[in-house]
């Protein structure tokens, strides 16, 4: 794992550090072109503040931005660029995309590019915050670690007969010794305490039982680390998760555990819009909110909470070596969280995105 190197944190109230790996933006000029994919939803009103944000605080970034979408059936052109531009600068910041549920056989491009990129660390971050809006659970801070490529969402599904359908779970003794070995580096390198191994292996034998199995040896070669191994069934991490959460550091787990456990412990600290994230490789990363919600309720209605998709941007500007900008702008976004009434809704607010996000201009100090 001599590939990945790890960020600071850039500020304990708001957020924890990511791992990332060795490759740097492409630079022109004095500044880093970035893959920028808005997503669907409330994506574009999540990239705009973002770009707002960058502009007011001159961060030398500019973005070659590529408005997919996953309501768009035949979007291979788009797509097509889309990747090449992440192969050619390296780093992208995402909003989620769209994937239909009526459509069988539908390839989700969230998931799609993920596999072609081989961004197969999918890192979600959940810190309770200091901030005025009330959340359930105090002093969480946990990193979710997942395996992005294969799992439940290998996308493998076939109806043998009428009236039925057979989806396979692919596990790999390879893929899996990769993600346990990330996510124990990941503990290392953040002085984290424990990693928690998620399974159903006494369901899924076979499946989960390889998961646990590399786990385990795995877990062996960091045993005079310090780190303590755990291991817990996924249905009593689930309730563990909302009744305790303060007994888990990091995660490791398939790519449908994670998932689902994101999101319930997203609920336990004030929801998806301020969970960061990113998709990691070894030649590429995609930062992008660690909760996976498209919003499209919230679509055109200037209610978005960008919190998320700032927070990821941060750790791509500490990434890029712009440690100074990311500071800049993280002072301002905790001073609004922490001391400000201008908040969202989904924080007990009644801030617009544009007002969030002006607040967060305003308080920068360039």
């Amino acid at each position: 794992m001599n590939q990945i190197s790890f960020l600071k944190q850039f500020r304990r109230s708001i957020s924890t550090t990511l791992p990332t790996t060795s490759v740097a933006g492409t630079v022109y000029g004095g500044k880093t072109t970035v893959t920028l994919i808005p997503g669907d939803g409330v994506g574009v009103e999540m990239a705009n503040s973002v770009k707002a944000i960058f502009d007011a605080a001159n961060v030398p970034v500019e973005f070659e931005q590529f408005n997919l979408s996953g309501h768009t059936e035949k979007n291979e052109l788009l797509s097509k660029q889309c990747l090449d531009s992440v192969r050619r600068n390296k780093v992208a910041l995402k909003g989620i995309l769209y994937t239909p549920l009526s459509r069988p056989g539908r390839v989700s491009w969230n998931v799609a590019m993920r596999k072609e990129l081989d961004i197969y660390a999918s890192v979600a971050l959940l810190k309770s915050s200091s901030g005025k809006y009330p959340t359930r659970h105090s002093n969480v801070d946990i990193a979710i670690i997942r395996e992005n490529t294969e799992g439940e969402y290998s996308g493998m599904e076939h109806s043998p007969v009428p009236g039925v359908v057979e989806s396979l779970k692919v596990v790999t003794a390879e893929k899996t010794e990769r993600i346990v070995r990330f996510a124990f580096e990941f503990a290392l390198k953040n002085n984290r305490k424990r990693v928690t191994v998620i399974h159903k292996a006494n369901i899924m034998k076979l499946g989960d039982g390889l998961f646990l199995k590399i786990a385990r040896n795995v877990a062996k070669f960091y045993e005079s680390s310090g780190i303590e191994f755990k291991e817990m069934i996924v249905d009593n991490a689930a309730m563990q998760l909302v009744s305790k959460p303060q007994q888990f550091d990091v995660i490791v787990c398939g790519n449908l555990y994670g998932n689902i456990l994101t999101n319930v412990g997203a609920g336990l600290i004030g929801g998806p819009g301020v969970v960061p994230g990113a998709n990691i490789g070894k030649d590429y990363v995609v930062f992008e909110p660690g909760c996976r919600h498209v919003g499209l309720d919230l679509e055109g209605k200037n209610k978005a909470n960008p919190t998320s998709l700032i927070l990821s941007s941060l750790h791509l500007l500490r990434f890029l070596g712009l440690n100074e900008k990311a500071q800049l702008i993280g002072n301002s976004l905790t001073k609004i969280i922490t001391e400000s009434e201008i908040l969202t809704t989904d924080l007990g607010g009644s801030a617009t995105c544009s007002e969030f996000t002006k607040a967060i201009i305003q308080n920068l100090k360039v």
